[in-house]
């Protein structure tokens, strides 16, 4: 079970990348949105995620945005960049920029779609690590790769003295403890219904998209179940359900209900790029009333 301080602090937002009006990278949105989230309690910044539309930003754009990021939070929290591909290639010359850029770690998802198997995608993880000096946040997410990162294979990358950490959204709790139990990765909740039941058995924190829009409210779920009053750590994890349903499960990615929220609340966003396509006003009224009922509970 994890013993040693989560590597990135424990309250993270895998935040959205703001845009202009015409689509360009906003550096200042994004600056001010890291500010305005490190104040409200995040301890941490995963940049160019999913959540931040990695697959439609350029490697120039990944690098300015951790190199702007940086300069607005400084060491007031963790910068953390996703630079998964399915190319291992690319991902190694991903880490090395953000390396320069300023970074103080990375996170890499599993190669999507061409499903290596484990010996691959060990081999795969163990490149990366070997390439810089930054530490590594290993993504489990099979439900939008096509691969899993398996108990076993996890456990025998965790040898590997710069893979440190585990955004889980494997939707394995027997799996996820197991490796708990016999390494010192420390796993973070990457869907926000398991904040709560992660942290309980040894989780470190969260990678959170809804922290977007309500950090504060997230982060008084590891507080009050660290200051030991569990009924109400859950009680806080059940009123952010409909918000984190209404943005997570209803049909359409964390990256575009963000967006619609951070927009009705007059925080930098911008637009989302093609495939995507913004909330439909029904969809953003639908959001706003959800976070409003939260924040007023």
């Amino acid at each position: 079970m994890t013993t040693t301080a989560p590597p990135f602090g424990r309250a993270l937002c895998a935040m959205i990348t703001p845009f202009d009006e015409a689509g360009a990278l906003d550096l200042d949105g994004a600056q001010a949105l890291a500010v305005h989230l490190v104040r409200e309690g995040c301890d941490g910044l995963v940049l160019s995620g999913t959540t931040g539309e990695s697959p439609t930003t350029t490697d120039a754009e990944k690098a300015a945005l951790v190199t702007a990021v940086r300069e607005a939070v400084g060491e007031r929290a963790s910068v953390v960049a996703g630079v998964g591909t399915f190319d291992t290639r690319h991902t190694v010359e991903l880490t090395l920029a953000a390396e320069k850029a300023g970074a103080d770690g990375v996170l890499v998802v599993s190669p999507y779609y061409s499903r290596p198997p484990q010996d691959a995608l060990e081999a795969h993880f163990r490149e990366i690590a070997d390439a810089s000096g930054l530490p590594v946040m290993l993504y489990d997410i099979p439900g939008r790769t096509g691969t899993r990162i398996e108990p076993e294979t996890m456990i025998r990358l965790a040898e590997h003295p710069r893979i440190v950490a585990v955004k889980d959204c494997s939707y394995d709790l027997l799996g996820t403890q197991k490796v708990l139990n016999r390494t010192e990765l420390a796993y973070y909740a990457g869907c926000d219904e398991h904040i709560l039941a992660l942290y309980a058995v040894g989780a470190a924190g969260y990678v959170s998209t809804v922290a977007n829009v309500v950090p504060a409210r997230l982060r008084a779920i590891l507080d009050t179940f660290e200051a030991g009053d569990t009924p109400v750590s859950a009680r806080l994890q059940q009123r952010a359900t409909p918000l984190i349903e209404a943005m997570m499960s209803a049909g359409l990615p964390g990256t575009v209900t963000a967006k619609a929220l951070l927009h009705a609340l007059g925080l930098p966003a911008g637009p989302v790029r093609a495939p995507l396509r913004p909330a439909g006003r029904e969809t953003a009224d639908g959001l706003l009333a959800e976070y409003e009922r939260l924040v007023a509970a």
